[in-house]
C-alpha cells in the first residue's frame, strides 16, 4: 500500500515538469508614463519656458532659484538663475565643475552643445550615465546677462537599470524646456 501511494507524488511530479523543467527569469518592472501635456512657466526673473504637466514648479530659498519636482518619480531639478556680471567664464566652469565632479562614478558623460541664436538661447545639456547622484545637468545663457543652470536628482539610490525609464521620461520633457525656452 505504501509502495502505491509513493507512486503518486513521483508520477505527479513527472507530469508537471513536462513543459519546460527550467525555472522561470523573476519579472521587470515596466514603467510608462503618459504622454506630457505641457504648462507654461514664466519667471520675474526674465525667463519663461515650458514643462510638463506630470511636473510642479516651486521657488526655492533664493530669488530665481526653482525646483521642478516630478512627485510620480521621486525627482527633483534644481533650476538657478544668475545675472551675468563680468563673470560669464566663471559660471561656465562652475557649471563644468559640477558635471565633471562625477566622473568619479559616472561610466560616461554625453554633451550636448545646442544653439538658437534667433532667441539668444546658448548652452550645454550633460546626460550621466552610471551610478551617479545627478543624471542629468545642463545651463542656459545668452551669453550677455543672463545664465541659467539645472541638476536632476532622486531621491533614490542611484541604480542606472531602475532609474532609466523615469531619466529617459525627464530628458524628453527637458529638452523641450530647452527647446521652449525665452529670455524676455
Amino acid at each position: 500500500m505504501f509502495k502505491k501511494l509513493a507512486v503518486i507524488p513521483l508520477g505527479l511530479l513527472l507530469l508537471s515538469c513536462a513543459e519546460d523543467p527550467r525555472p522561470k527569469p523573476t519579472g521587470e518592472l515596466r514603467l510608462e508614463y503618459p504622454a506630457p501635456q505641457y504648462l507654461s512657466f514664466s519667471s520675474p526673473c526674465n525667463f519663461e519656458f515650458e514643462y510638463s504637466d506630470l511636473a510642479r514648479v516651486t521657488p526655492a530659498k533664493n530669488p530665481c532659484w526653482y525646483y521642478i519636482e516630478y512627485p510620480g518619480m521621486k525627482a527633483k531639478l534644481f533650476l538657478t538663475y544668475f545675472p551675468i556680471k563680468n563673470d560669464f567664464d566663471l559660471h561656465v566652469r562652475e557649471s563644468e565643475k559640477m558635471v565633471y565632479e562625477h566622473t568619479v562614478k559616472a561610466s560616461a558623460i554625453d554633451t550636448k552643445s545646442f544653439a538658437y541664436p534667433e532667441r539668444r538661447v546658448f548652452g550645454n545639456f550633460y546626460e550621466l550615465k552610471g551610478p551617479t547622484a545627478s543624471n542629468i545637468q545642463f545651463f542656459v545663457t545668452d551669453s550677455t546677462r543672463h545664465y541659467v543652470t539645472a541638476n536632476l536628482y532622486f531621491n533614490s539610490r542611484p541604480r542606472p537599470d531602475s532609474l532609466a525609464p523615469a531619466v529617459d521620461y525627464i530628458k524628453k520633457d527637458l529638452l523641450h524646456l530647452i527647446e521652449t525656452f525665452e529670455w524676455k
